[in-house]
This record gives structure tokens, C-alpha cells and sequence, in this order.
């Protein structure tokens, strides 16, 4: 029976980290990964390809209707959309591809299958994908659990792996719908619905809180809203949907209170549950809290000793950086004792366009918390950086202590903010103040000048406005 130090089940952001630094540290890793490709939902049908389509898409709309105001004449532009989703797929490889050297550089043993605890320090792989040999158990001191998360269900609407679709498919429509129509405007349907917008399609949104980007900055989400709108994006808030069904070519959703939507294909986008069927977790008595999640400790450790777990199947946001950084952690954890994850300074970004993007505590749970803050706001619009690039839509925010001045949160709508964002990062890593950004030299004329002057406008001295 094989024996490993580690073994780390799930090859997404999380678990390839982990394996990777476990590796780098030392350790004799295994990883368990029931698909071909490396990389997890992340990099197969999550994060990698849908930030090239949005780049794909945003360039096709860019040629269309942008590039005429800076002088740019190219005559009818037409769209293969072929070659867009094989571009994408090419981005895809090329990721998967980059796992896998380096788990082979790193001398991480590789073994394909469905895994299943069936003891403390056993692993039972049961055979899948291509190539696959008989169902084997290894052993190791150590298990992860890495094994992220899938598309969240809604009562009465069942995916069918066509007309009504999650994520996956959206990535890999044949044609430009129509009109598709998006349940939840959170991150993943504010993103693909750009994208089909683009494109062409008539998109409709449907959302059943009162606002969209639940959790965000509110008053961000407000101009977001807004933007989209001028975009042609058309919303429902409050909509509550009861069913969906298949007619034809068409798919019929049904909304409480109101006429069914017709559409060509509809984009359910919900939201995401954790991946803990099936790993015989009932077999060792690893707990779960009431959402399914593993509960773990500021350690990673589960309620069973020498199991942990990271990334989407544990607390916290379900964000490919906050695995990896968590991956890292428990790997340092398991080889010398020692890591760390700073949560209050996990960014989350939506790529749409202009972006948005945001760390630390919002306005919202600043006031709920009773803590008292300042707060300095600067708009895109008088950077000269953004005149220049014609991408005046937009904000940066910076929220401060108002005793010592020590920066809460940041939040940011317009071009390039998830770059931006990084900054605000380190900033509040290192618990800098809203002075401390704002005396810090930033070169001209770029966009991050912005984040200078909302940190100046903290304490009212904002200079170009």
C-alpha cells in the first residue's frame, strides 16, 4: 500500500497550492483529482475561461463602438465566435498544462480517481477518467480536503446541460442567444451576462434580493447597477423564481407575481454549495456545519485528528485566492507548525466592465458593528489617467478608523480595479493609515492616483477636485 506524508484531495486552486508548497517543504505529497485536466473549476470551467471570454467580448465591443472616438476606423466587424471559444480553450490548456508541470517539477505524486476516507490516514481512490487503473488505497499522517464546490440548486429549476444551463455551459454556448436570462446577479451572473451582452444578446437578469452583489458595498452596487443599465443589461429585483421549463427552442421561467419570461437559454447562477458527497467524511466522523461545510479550527484541523480542510468547503468566501492562501498556510502548517491567513484583507472582484473591487469592511458593517469611520471618495472622472483612457465611470472609497486612522476597507468601481485593489491590500495587510496612503508617491498619470486622492479625502484634502 502506497504511503505518502500528505495526501491533498482536490486539484483546484486550493489543493494544487497545497500539494505544491507541502512539496517545496519537504513533504512527500499525493494528490487525488477524479478529472483529466489539473487545475479544478477554477481553471477548467471557472475563473480562466470566463476572463477570457470577458476579454474576448469586451475587445469585439471595444471595436464595434469604442475605437471610432479615438480615431480608429476599421470598417463592419463581425464576430467568429469559433475562434473566440477556441482562444478560450487554448488559455485553459495552457493553465492545466501549467499544473501538471509543475506538480512534476515539484514530485508530486499524480493519482486520478473519486476519493473516499475510509479511516483515519486511508484513502480509498476509486477509479475515473481516462486511463485510470483499479480502485487502490494509499495511506498518509495527513489528508486535506480541497474539494471546492459545485453550482448551487433552485427549486423548480433543473438544469438540463442545454437550454437551462449553469456556469459551465454558458462558457460554451454554440451560438449568441437571443435572450438569456440570468438567475442571481451576483459575481458569476453579472460576468457571463456581460459577456452574451456584448455579443448580442438581450440579457435579462433576475435577482431575488432587492439589490444586486449581495454582500458588496452597497452604495457600489448602486453605480453598478446603474452602469449596467446604460449597458443595455435589464433587471428584476425582488424576483422570485418558482420554476423553469423547456418549450420548444425555448426556455419558460416562471416568476412570482409576475409573466413568465421567454428566452433561448437561461444562466442559473445562484451561487455555489461545498463539494462533500461522496468523501465518506460519515465513515471518520469529520463534522459539518448546517450549510455542509467542514467545520475546522484556526488550524485547518477537522473534528478528526490528522484531516483538514481548505477553500470552498470550509467558512468563508469561496474565492480561488482564498484557498490558495489557505493551501499555503496548511501546508507551512503540517511542515513546520506555523501559518497564517490575514481574512480581513481577501479582496473580492467582479470583472465586468468598468470592474469592481473590494477588501475589508463595508459601510454597512461599519454602522452594524457600531465602529466609527471616515470616509474619502474620488471620482474616476477627475484623473487625468481615466480622461485619457475614456474610462471615467466610477470610484474609489477608502473607509477609515475615525480614531486612529487605521484603514477599514476599500472599495473600487472603474477600469482596471482589480489591479488596483492589490495596493489597498498591502495596505491594510500591514495596518497602514489612510495618511500613510496618502503620502505615499504615486506616478503620473495613472489610475492608482485615484486611490491616493480618496485616501487624501479621507481628511478632506483631497488636491484635484
Amino acid at each position: 500500500m502506497p504511503k505518502h506524508d500528505v495526501i491533498v484531495i482536490g486539484a483546484g486552486p486550493g489543493g494544487y497550492v497545497a500539494a505544491i508548497r507541502a512539496a517545496q517543504l519537504g513533504l512527500d505529497v499525493a494528490s487525488v483529482e477524479k478529472e483529466d485536466a489539473l487545475g479544478g473549476t477554477c481553471v477548467r470551467v471557472g475563473c480562466i475561461p470566463s476572463k477570457a471570454l470577458l476579454e474576448s467580448s469586451h475587445r469585439y465591443q471595444e471595436a464595434r463602438e469604442g475605437f471610432a472616438g479615438h480615431g480608429v476606423n476599421i470598417g463592419e466587424v463581425s464576430l467568429d465566435l469559433g475562434a473566440m471559444m477556441a482562444r478560450k480553450d487554448k488559455v485553459v490548456k495552457s493553465n492545466t498544462d501549467g499544473v501538471a508541470y509543475l506538480y512534476k517539477k515539484n514530485k508530486v505524486t499524480r493519482y486520478r480517481g473519486l476519493a473516499e476516507i475510509t479511516a483515519p490516514g486511508k484513502v480509498t481512490i476509486h477509479a475515473s477518467g481516462h486511463g485510470a487503473a483499479g480502485d487502490q488505497t494509499v495511506e498518509a499522517h495527513h489528508i486535506v480536503i480541497a474539494t471546492g464546490s459545485s453550482v448551487a440548486t433552485l427549486r423548480g429549476v433543473e438544469p438540463d446541460g442545454d437550454r437551462i444551463g449553469t456556469s459551465t455551459e454558458a462558457l460554451a454556448y454554440p451560438e449568441v442567444p437571443e435572450h438569456l436570462v440570468v438567475i442571481g446577479a451576483g459575481y458569476i451572473g453579472l460576468e457571463l451576462g456581460s459577456v452574451w451582452q456584448r455579443l448580442g444578446s438581450r440579457v435579462t437578469v433576475l435577482e431575488y434580493l432587492d439589490r444586486i452583489l449581495p454582500g458588496m458595498d452597497a452604495e457600489l452596487a448602486r453605480d453598478a447597477l446603474g452602469i449596467f443599465k446604460k449597458q443595455g443589461l435589464q433587471f428584476h429585483l425582488g424576483a422570485k423564481v418558482t420554476g423553469a421549463r423547456v418549450e420548444g427552442a425555448e426556455v419558460v421561467v416562471e416568476v412570482e407575481g409576475k409573466d413568465p419570461f421567454r428566452c433561448d437559454r437561461l444562466l442559473l447562477a445562484t451561487g455555489r454549495r461545498p463539494n462533500t458527497d461522496g468523501l465518506g467524511l460519515e465513515n471518520v466522523g469529520v463534522a459539518l456545519d448546517e450549510r455542509g461545510r467542514v467545520v475546522v479550527d484556526e488550524q485547518f484541523r477537522t473534528s478528526v485528528k490528522g484531516i483538514y480542510a481548505i477553500g470552498d468547503v470550509i467558512r468563508g468566501p469561496m474565492l480561488a485566492h482564498k484557498a490558495e492562501e489557505e493551501g499555503v498556510a496548511v501546508a507551512e502548517i503540517l511542515a513546520t507548525g506555523h501559518g497564517h491567513v490575514h481574512y480581513d484583507a481577501v479582496p473580492g472582484i467582479v470583472y465586468t466592465e468598468p470592474e469592481i473591487a473590494t477588501v475589508g469592511k463595508t459601510e454597512e458593517e461599519l454602522a452594524q458593528a457600531g465602529v466609527a469611520y471616515a470616509k474619502g471618495v474620488f471620482p474616476y472622472q477627475a484623473n487625468g489617467r481615466a480622461r485619457a483612457l475614456g474610462a471615467t465611470d466610477g470610484k474609489v472609497k477608502v473607509l477609515a478608523d475615525a480614531k486612529t486612522d487605521r484603514i477599514l476597507g476599500v472599495h473600487i468601481i472603474g477600469a482596471r480595479a482589480g489591479d488596483l485593489i492589490a495596493e489597498a491590500v498591502a495596505a491594510i495587510s500591514f495596518g497602514a493609515s489612510s495618511v500613510d496612503l496618502a503620502r505615499t508617491i504615486h506616478a503620473h498619470p495613472t489610475l492608482s492616483e485615484i486611490l491616493k486622492e480618496a485616501a487624501l479625502a479621507v481628511d478632506k484634502r483631497a488636491i484635484h477636485i
